[in-house]
């Protein structure tokens, strides 16, 4: 555990995308907490998303928000959790559970640090952290496909 705090103390004061991996209940949003809160961006929020507790066709409406008559049933512009977590950290849990498409998005946001919202058309700059959490075994999803390589690289 002193090996673990001092990892977090270290990679807190930086402003990178971190990834953490483990089995479920091994501390996770923990140490992403602790990263956060001792991190520059602590005075800033700490959004926290569980990517497999949200349907697939609904994720991208709450990573990135929507505008007015986006799709239907978009009555009003809706902030995605991206702007949200704005001067601060986003966490992404169970990151290995994002569809394709979704990851391409993702894959934009760390390489130009920018997004669009559903139906938007202005850029919107995205200044925050990113923590990302995983169980699953990401270098076999690259195999069988189904997680992109570059952004497992971001």
């Amino acid at each position: 555990m002193r090996r673990v705090y001092e990892q977090v103390a270290q990679v807190a004061r930086t402003s990178t995308t971190v990834m953490l991996r483990g089995e479920s209940g091994t501390g996770k949003e923990l140490i992403a907490n602790a990263l956060h809160y001792n991190s520059p961006r602590s005075k800033g929020p700490l959004i926290k998303v569980n990517c497999a507790a949200l349907p697939q066709d609904l994720i991208e409406s709450e990573l990135f928000g929507y505008e007015k008559g986006a799709f239907t049933g978009a009555h009003a512009m809706k902030k995605g959790r991206f702007e949200l977590a704005q001067g601060g950290t986003l966490f992404l849990d169970e990151i290995g559970e994002l569809n394709p498409a979704t990851q391409v998005k993702l894959l934009r946001v760390l390489q130009e640090r920018e997004f669009e919202r559903l139906g938007g058309v202005t850029t919107i700059q995205a200044n925050l952290r990113l923590i990302v959490a995983t169980n699953k075994d990401l270098e076999k999803s690259i195999t069988d496909g189904t997680f992109r390589d570059d952004l497992y690289y971001r």
